[in-house]
């Protein structure tokens, strides 16, 4: 009997050795799993471009200001600072803005809100590299600060009817956009990325544009690409003779911005997203941190 007991005990140890070791496998596969991307973006720039303040044509002391900002914060390195501020460890600053009356002396900075690092709100303040240099050329100018926040492809438009002065909104400098507006100096070097699903490895192999358009120009309209409205990636996309783009045969769906853009990609309704890089990587630090 006594004999019997102890092997039961044996049977049952190992049992609940086995258990636990099992329900220890389970969790660190939950652990592994939950640490996979939701989302990556793509390492391979698709195109050079340079990032400037539009300026209303009508508005010189407005474009004099702005460029001597630019080649002071370039040399001073206050450029540099400001970014990190996004890019690395700084911390990021809060920027009012006041209501526009037309009484008073203010800078209407056009902008929108929806392209983080370089604008995006937190509440009712702004942040990001372009609105803390937007607070840097009021105080320069001895102006109170406006900011007006709208859809980015009415950005240019609204300074080009001199309803605001000056937009700071991420924009490449190029042709079409000179219509509406006098561009400042360049101050930022940005570049379009393609982002896709983080178990989807149809780029992974991809080291240059060239690679990555190869696979997009074997794409048909059943292949559905998100961008956010007006930007270059939408042109980059449908095909721009003023942009020197050729275009892909896709199906290119637009969005307000690149973050409902993402997120539909991940509800699975469009297979893939082209961005800016910079707003490209940080919506994808931000969903991957959730996820």
């Amino acid at each position: 009997m006594k004999k019997f007991i102890k092997i039961l005990c044996v049977v049952m140890a190992v049992a609940m050795t086995v258990s636990l070791a099992s329900c220890g496998s389970s969790d660190e596969k939950k652990d592994s799993s939950s640490k996979s991307e939701a989302v990556k973006v793509i390492d391979v720039k698709l195109t050079e471009e340079e990032y400037a303040f539009g300026v209303d044509k009508n508005k010189d002391d407005v474009l004099k200001a702005a460029n001597e900002l630019i080649a002071e914060i370039k040399s001073n390195g206050k450029l540099d600072e400001i970014c990190n501020k996004y890019f690395s460890d700084g911390k990021p600053e809060a920027v009012e803005s006041a209501k526009e009356d037309s009484s008073k002396n203010q800078l209407v900075v056009a902008t929108n809100a929806a392209f983080e690092p370089f604008e995006y709100t937190k509440g009712d303040k702004y942040y990001g590299i372009d609105m803390e240099i937007a607070k840097m050329l009021a105080d320069k100018m001895g102006k109170e600060l406006v900011i007006s926040n709208m859809k980015f492809e009415s950005v240019c438009t609204n300074v080009g009817q001199h309803k605001c002065d000056i937009a700071m909104a991420g924009l490449t400098v190029n042709e079409k956009r000179k219509k509406d507006v006098t561009f400042s100096d360049s101050y930022y070097d940005a570049s379009q990325k393609i982002i896709v699903k983080g178990d989807d490895t149809t780029f992974d192999n991809c080291k240059t544009a060239k690679d990555v358009e190869k696979i997009l120009n074997s794409f048909d309209k059943s292949t559905k690409i998100g961008v956010q409205n007006g930007t270059t990636a939408q042109y980059y996309v449908t095909g721009d003779k003023d942009w020197g783009f050729d275009g892909f045969k896709v199906d290119c769906v637009g969005y307000d911005n690149g973050s409902l853009a993402i997120q539909d990609m991940i509800n699975g309704n469009i297979n893939y997203v082209i961005l800016d890089e910079a707003p490209a990587n940080a919506i994808t630090k931000a969903i991957n941190k959730m996820n």
